[in-house]
């Protein structure tokens, strides 16, 4: 959906705004955000616990309760993943792209060159981009939305492990532990991709205000807004 041209400051180029990222989707990317805070420092503190605390041990329930912040995050992760899958399929086209990569279409692979080239500094522009630019496309498809799925199922199975043979989440998820072996295993793994997404995370940030910086489209401002707008 197409909105009217932005308003623009006096002397300024004009400017022109496209309704890209819905309401569903911002709100998603926000506690998604938010999500992946608190798992990965509970995350880091459970695999690396703090000094024992001298005392009456039903006093000093800290480990307890990261560890139930950690649970908590985890549900806000992987209800909020199963939603912006929901989404995909009713929202608007923008909303699916984290989901799939066009590499059938060869126009698609034009554009990831000239993408690569901004990104390498041969080109001075960056092309003009609705939605996500094919490069950022891949970087979320494999980052955000595989690696995602892989910590919701090894999360899963390990919180499952905890709650015993037979729960909900060993039912579901108890395959993992023979895909990937023992529960040692699966924990470092888990733990893998946690430094994996706080990496991409990284990454992530610093692409997007660097877009807003460089190029003649808004990047940062989009995911508050829902709204992309260009600089003619």
């Amino acid at each position: 959906m197409q909105g009217s041209a932005a308003s623009n400051v006096e002397g300024s180029a004009p400017a022109r705004a496209v309704y890209v990222f819905e309401m569903p989707v911002r709100i998603w990317h926000w506690l998604h955000a938010i999500s992946i805070v608190v798992l990965a420092i509970t995350g880091y503190l459970i695999a690396n616990p703090l000094p024992a605390i001298g005392g009456e041990a039903s006093e000093h329930f800290l480990m307890g309760n990261l560890r139930m912040i950690h649970f908590i995050a985890g549900y806000v992760f992987g209800i909020g993943f199963a939603v912006r899958i929901y989404w995909a399929f009713v929202g608007n086209k923008y909303s699916r792209e984290l989901f799939y990569l066009p590499v059938w279409r060869g126009a698609w692979w034009r554009e990831f060159a000239e993408e690569l080239k901004f990104y390498l500094f041969l080109r001075r522009e960056a092309p003009e981009v609705r939605g996500h630019n094919p490069l950022a496309q891949t970087a979320m498809w494999l980052f955000n939305t595989l690696l995602g799925l892989f910590m919701i199922v090894t999360g899963f199975a390990l919180y499952g492990e905890g709650l015993g043979l037979g729960s909900w989440a060993d039912t579901w998820f108890g395959w993992v532990f023979l895909w990937l072996g023992d529960a040692q295993n699966v924990r470092m793994w888990h733990i893998l991709g946690m430094w994996l997404f706080i990496v991409f995370s990284i990454i992530h940030i610093y692409m997007a205000i660097r877009a807003d910086i460089m190029s003649k489209s808004s990047s940062v401002s989009t995911i508050v807004s829902g709204w992309r707008t260009f600089r003619d």
